[in-house]
This record gives structure tokens, C-alpha cells and sequence, in this order.
């Protein structure tokens, strides 16, 4: 199964991420498909879900910056761009505002990084003085996807993957800026990263909706 079948809180993560555009004013999806693709076109054909989805095969190989260059004749002067694994809060108005107050080509929305494991300070004589379970390390922030673009971008696009070549190559143009988000955000990398999903929605709320809605599945 695609990772963005994947379930989370009784429908593909997909479905939840485009639920969050669609809260949001968003109508119009291009989703840049690979691996099974076939099971992204049967999961929403025949689906009212208050949107225009368009799924491309972009290659079963294709790295992630390939997979926005093969969706480029299909993208406006302005684009947002998001992974097909993680939800956020991050409030899409506001990034866009953000987005449009720079001169930068790209926006990336970024978030706190916490650390997975529990922390131990330790003075110089060996003394544990605080154990912190899985702390915020101050000033260190991580890509959380949540990408807006404007189509200009492509004049300078080179690589194959979106973090490792394009990004990089962005911001040593200075066309690369951030929108630093402290609310939700996680994604799905694991078993374990499903359950703790499933655990945050225990009580019927979808904490990545503005909203705070309620669960539907399907």
C-alpha cells in the first residue's frame, strides 16, 4: 500500500491532509503519484469530497523534486506543496500572507524540533540534575513540508530530490524562507507513529483541523 493510504483516525492519511486544504478554502488538488497509483485513483474516484483531485503518474521512481517538476503544466503562478505523510495545524492563510511579504520564491514551513529520546543534564561531577522527556531543543527547527511556491521557482530547479538538491540550491540564491510554526504537526513514519495518531484522536477531535472537527471516516 502507498504510505499515503496509510489509515489515520478512520481514512487515508491522503484524506486527511486534503481535508485540512479544503477546511481551509483550498478546491484544486494535483497529486503526483507513483508507486500503485491505482490505488490512489480507485480510493477517490466517484468521491464528493468539495474538491477537483487530479492524480499524475509521475513514475514509479521518480525522487521528490522530480515528482513537482513531472505536475509543473498543471501548477498556477502560485502553489502550495505538502508531503503525503504528515498533518499540521499550520494556518495555510497565514503562511500564504507570510509567503506574499518576502521576495522569496519559497516559503517552507518549519517546526520545533523535539528530541525522540529523553534528555539527562549532568554537571562536572557526574550529578544528574534533570531528566526531560523528549524536550523542544531551543532554536532548532525542522522542514515540516507546507511548502508555498511561486512557478517562477522552476527557472531554478535542479536535482532530483526536493531536500537533498532543489532546496539547498535555493537557498544559496536567497529565494528560500520560513514560516516558523510551534502548534501540531507530526507524520507518519512508522507502526508506532500510527498508533500515536490513533491515540490523539481517542477522544473524536482532528487536532491538525483548525476546527478541531470531528472524526469522519472514509
Amino acid at each position: 500500500m502507498p504510505k499515503p493510504m496509510m489509515p489515520v483516525g478512520g481514512a487515508p492519511i491522503l484524506r486527511q491532509i486534503i481535508r485540512l486544504f479544503v477546511e481551509s478554502g483550498f478546491t484544486e488538488f494535483v497529486l503526483a503519484a507513483g508507486h500503485r497509483k491505482r490505488v490512489i485513483d480507485d480510493y477517490f474516484e466517484g468521491k464528493e469530497i468539495g474538491a477537483t483531485i487530479e492524480v499524475v503518474d509521475t513514475g514509479e521512481n521518480a525522487d521528490t523534486g522530480e515528482r513537482v517538476m513531472a505536475c509543473r503544466d498543471r501548477l498556477g503562478e502560485r502553489f502550495i506543496v505538502t508531503y503525503g505523510d504528515g498533518l499540521s495545524d499550520v494556518p495555510l492563510a497565514e503562511l500564504v500572507k507570510f509567503h506574499d511579504s518576502h521576495p522569496g520564491l519559497v516559503t517552507m514551513t518549519c517546526v520545533p524540533l523535539y528530541s525522540q529520546y529523553g534528555v539527562v543534564d549532568i554537571d562536572a561531577a557526574g550529578r544528574v540534575e534533570q531528566i526531560r522527556e523528549k524536550p523542544h531543543l531551543k532554536n532548532q527547527w525542522i522542514n515540516a513540508g507546507f511548502f508555498v511556491f511561486d512557478k517562477a521557482v522552476f527557472d531554478h530547479w535542479e536535482g532530483r530530490n526536493l531536500e537533498s538538491h532543489v532546496l539547498p540550491r535555493l537557498v544559496q540564491l536567497n529565494q528560500l524562507h520560513a514560516f516558523r510554526h510551534e502548534g501540531f504537526f507530526k507524520s507518519l513514519d512508522s507502526y508506532k507513529d500510527q498508533q500515536e495518531f490513533e491515540e490523539l484522536i481517542a477522544g473524536q477531535q482532528l487536532p491538525w483541523l483548525q476546527s478541531g472537527g470531528t472524526q469522519k471516516p472514509g
